[in-house]
């Protein structure tokens, strides 16, 4: 009776595996990363920041996947790179970095197979979210400011904007077997943020007294850094919160494929 118990538990847990799973991927991955926003509205991409990933993905079958995984990227942007007059005049800048936890499902353009002498490669695109953390920063005279701790858009004390956001993530990659247990995946990932303030930019010019009586006088040197003065004062455009930042990260990546449950043949039991 034991015996046939375990021939059936190990028949279940195959069948199982043959129709829910085709193996477990895990890796890692390096790139490059650019934020659009406010301080980067003409998509410059001159300047990118380090990427690097960890990742993992459950196989379904040969067309579709799940995967999840940790991101972190530095980010960065000045408005000395604009060509645009009130951006140059803005002279705002910032720098992040970002932390970052997803979730995708991914479809595969052509069946793909792990040791497949014709399946070994494919395009595939992706879409999932993402739960990231940030902390813009700057430099003033020589020191490193938290911007969000100085309220730069007249926020008030215990009102400042979060420092994670969800994210909706989106994008396509492309990859390839070097062998049955290793392969090569390359992909561009967006993530849109539910925030604007990756940048700390994002509404109006707050009324600069009643700042400087909130959050002292450098927190009005951070909030308005313009060359001239003269084209800034309180509630003109600081920034558009109509269009939430983006990250983009172009990475290449190696994963190890551990395979599936290997089922041992079931044959007549011998008495």
């Amino acid at each position: 009776m034991r015996k046939h118990f375990i021939i059936i538990i190990i028949a279940f847990s195959c069948l199982t595996n043959v129709y829910s799973q085709k193996g477990l991927e895990l890796g890692g991955d390096i790139g490059m990363a650019w934020y659009f926003g406010d301080l980067n509205t003409s998509y410059d991409l001159s300047k990118p920041g380090f990427a690097l990933g960890l990742k993992a993905r459950q196989n379904f079958n040969e067309r579709l996947s799940i995967s999840g995984g940790f991101q972190f990227a530095h980010v960065s942007a000045s408005d000395a790179n604009s060509n645009n007059f009130f951006e140059k005049n803005r002279n705002l800048d910032f720098r992040s970095n970002t932390f970052d936890f997803n979730a995708s499902l991914e479809f595969n353009f052509f069946p793909y197979k792990h040791g497949s002498k014709d399946n070994y490669y494919t395009p595939y695109l992706f879409t999932g979210f993402s739960i990231m953390k940030f902390n813009p920063k700057t430099d003033l005279d020589g020191t490193t400011y938290a911007l969000r701790d100085f309220g730069t858009e007249g926020q008030f004390i215990n009102s400042e904007y979060h420092l994670v956001s969800a994210a909706f993530l989106y994008g396509f990659g492309f990859k390839w077997d070097l062998n049955k247990d290793w392969s090569i995946n390359t992909q561009i990932t967006g993530r849109k943020l539910v925030s604007d303030y990756i940048d700390d930019v994002s509404g109006t010019y707050p009324e600069f007294v009643g700042l400087e009586t909130l959050r002292g006088p450098v927190a009005v040197q951070l909030s308005n850094k313009a060359e001239n003065s003269e084209f800034v004062s309180p509630g003109l455009q600081r920034g558009n919160g109509k269009n939430n930042d983006v990250i983009y990260i172009l990475s290449i990546g190696l994963m190890r494929y551990f395979g599936q449950l290997q089922c041992p043949s079931i044959s007549n039991p011998a008495y």
